[in-house]
């Protein structure tokens, strides 16, 4: 019998997109399989509340239960380095791996490493969230050399609500992102329901879409040793990023 492999997701408590995409997204593999564990996220806003809703305490609480259930990989399906910096990320799986001796990953940084990979230097930026989250967003990448001026965003805070944002809205977000000719965009929010619509999406651009569920499942199926390339109708990341 060979080997099943499990990935491990991280997930904000009050979340209802990231779950169902993944386990979507993952149907067609054989012998994958997705597990969740929560902590505690309902707001996303730059209060020092909603900021102390990452604190490493819980996150690490929440990856020692996946560890129990010895995932392959541990991964944070969630964006909040785009606001308050990649170091955070950077530290987050070096604590998760110290903590329990599983590799882990975020989508924030398997988003950053497929810019990189891509040569994406001025990509699109879509978010449901309020204006001085995704000004930091916009500020924390260029930073680091990237372009991101080119965005939409929703003005939401409330954590729940971004799934209740409508097909049409996401993809005329897109569209208009699309309009300023980036090299790539990115469905940056695993809150949303767009990972579905990527791929329609991309045919009709002609531009690489990268959703930050999807980019956590990217990298987790690479550091497990499974082929991206077997995730089929989601998208370009899947097949084309080596």
């Amino acid at each position: 019998m060979s080997k099943r492999i499990r990935l491990g997701m991280l997930t904000p408590s009050s979340n209802t997109a990231l779950e169902p995409l993944t386990s979507a997204m993952i149907a067609g593999l054989s012998g994958v399989s997705a597990h969740f564990s929560r902590f505690t996220v309902t707001e996303i806003s730059l209060s020092a509340q909603a900021t102390g809703q990452f604190d490493l305490d819980p996150i690490l609480a929440a990856a020692r239960l996946l560890a129990d259930a010895r995932v392959d990989v541990i991964a944070w399906s969630g964006t909040s380095s785009g606001w308050l910096g990649f170091d955070r990320d950077d530290a987050l799986c070096r604590q998760i791996t110290d903590a329990t001796g599983i590799p882990a990953t975020t989508s924030v940084l398997a988003l950053n490493e497929i810019l990189a990979r891509t040569g994406a230097r001025r990509f699109g930026l879509a978010t449901p969230y309020v204006d001085d989250v995704q000004h930091r967003i916009v500020a924390n990448y260029a930073r680091h050399g990237f372009d991101c001026s080119a965005e939409r965003h929703l003005g939401l805070h409330v954590n729940h609500s971004f799934a209740d944002v409508g097909e049409a809205q996401l993809r005329a977000m897109v569209r208009e992102l699309a309009a300023t000719e980036p090299q790539a965009i990115t469905t940056f929010c695993t809150n949303l329901y767009a990972a579905h619509l990527v791929d329609a999406l991309e045919a009709e651009t002609g531009i690489p879409i990268y959703d930050t569920v999807a980019t956590a499942v990217w990298q987790s199926l690479r550091i497990a040793g499974v082929d991206p390339r077997g995730v089929r109708g989601w998208g370009r990341l899947f097949s084309d990023v080596d």
